[in-house]
């Protein structure tokens, strides 16, 4: 019986002494830090009916010459942030049922992101000095493309332009590179001269 009360003395002991360091401190919660260098835009004239200006942190521009008169593609990379800004340019033709047509074209290409997107900001754009006017689609939620925007001078020139990342749309993880590209993405808009 002595053996047994100096056994549980001494475990005792040992769990009381154990028990006296400091209080355990939980971890902050650690959140991923994201930057990216300040927008540089430089002017870009292509062998395209406009000219625009691009962030410097795009690492490359490719024109493609797509099918119709005058229709043109223009990816612009960023390869450090796995996504391209798409831009589409179609000739109207002075005709108004063309321009109908690309209008209903663009708004209905966003309206098929509301399957997935939580919400579709639409910001209207008017610049009367340059014959620019057109609409920027803010998309928030796991949808493929996070921005998209079409401009136009209602007469000859109509332009849209989207955004995707080489990335499943985890709307959490790509915000931070699409807030980045929003910026240059109203950049393209705000620039558009036609030629």
């Amino acid at each position: 019986m002595l053996k047994y009360i100096q056994n549980s003395f001494l475990l005792l002991s040992l769990i009381l002494v154990a028990s006296c360091a400091e209080d355990p401190t939980p971890k902050p919660n650690a959140y991923l830090r994201l930057s990216y260098p300040e927008a540089n835009y430089s002017d870009v004239n292509l062998d395209v009916p406009f000219t625009f200006q691009k962030n410097k942190f795009a690492t490359q521009v490719g024109v493609k010459k797509m099918a119709g008169a005058d229709n043109y593609g223009v990816n612009i990379t960023y390869s450090n942030l796995k996504g391209t800004i798409f831009l589409t340019y179609k000739n109207i033709n002075k005709d108004s049922k063309n321009l109908m047509e690309f209008m209903r074209d663009a708004q209905n290409f966003t309206q098929k992101h509301t399957i997935k997107a939580d919400e579709i900001i639409e910001q209207v754009y008017i610049n009367e000095d340059r014959k620019v006017y057109g609409m920027f689609y803010e998309v928030g939620g796991n949808a493929a493309s996070q921005s998209q925007f079409y401009v136009t001078d209602s007469v000859k020139h109509f332009l849209t332009g989207s955004l995707y990342f080489y990335a499943k749309p985890n709307y959490d993880s790509i915000l931070p590179a699409a807030k980045y590209l929003e910026k240059d993405i109203k950049q393209i808009m705000e620039s558009v001269t036609w030629k």
